[in-house]
């Protein structure tokens, strides 16, 4: 799951990053009102942690142009502004959730997967597709019953592909969405295609009722086998 942090104080941002990453989260940030509108702009996030006082303008203008590009990120509006105004502002611009300073991590770590289960999949810890079993908070993966040993990439990719069943994800969208910022560092993607080579084999044998199929030069789908 790809989240950007939108927080100008360097500490509590390094603070949060840190803390979700251990989490197994890809994570992203920016620091600054035009840094984020361009990323927001550019790209998708399965959840946004918002400031609303950040150097260059305010954070529910951000809301406002996630809501102007019809957008589906999840959005946690993260501020020491609690007052009741903003709140309300802030949920009716479309955001999920609204979580005051100071906060305990396991608080933001519950609100995260709250919003990342009512978005993505009807609010449960666990999502089943198939004989494909998934649980959410232990990243763990099974095939009718028996565990699926997957790196971390493996994971990731499956569950993109899976949150976008059908779907025809393109080689860049599951490139950015699976390995964010590093993705620029990359000449090529022969990276993802060694990671889903992978995952494609322990699915077959594994007997997996869902298959990822490729669609050459463009990108690939998940289909129920």
């Amino acid at each position: 799951m790809k989240i950007l942090v939108i927080e100008d104080e360097p500490e509590m941002q390094d603070t949060v990053v840190r803390s979700l990453e251990q989490e197994k989260y890809l994570v992203e940030t920016a620091s600054d009102y035009d840094s984020a509108l361009e990323k927001v702009a550019l790209y998708a996030y399965d959840c946004i942690l918002l400031d609303i006082n950040l150097p260059g303008g305010s954070g529910l203008a951000i809301l406002e142009e996630l809501k102007k590009q019809q957008k589906t990120d999840g959005v946690i509006i993260v501020s020491a502004r609690n007052s009741v105004d903003d709140r309300i502002q802030g949920l009716e611009l479309g955001a999920d959730d609204y979580l005051p300073k100071p906060f305990h991590m396991a608080e933001l770590h519950a609100r995260v997967k709250s919003v990342l289960r009512r978005r993505k999949f009807d609010g449960q810890n666990q999502h089943q597709l198939q004989n494909l079993q998934i649980d959410l908070d232990k990243h763990q993966v099974w095939v009718a019953g028996e565990e699926l040993a997957l790196n971390r990439k493996e994971y990731d990719i499956l569950l993109y592909l899976v949150t976008n069943k059908d779907r025809l994800v393109s080689k860049t969208a599951l490139a950015e969405h699976v390995w964010g910022d590093y993705i620029d560092q990359a000449d090529n993607y022969e990276f993802i295609y060694s990671q889903i080579k992978n995952l494609r084999k322990k699915l077959k044998d594994h007997g997996a009722e869902v298959e990822i199929q490729a669609i050459y030069g463009i990108g690939y789908k998940l289909v129920t086998a």
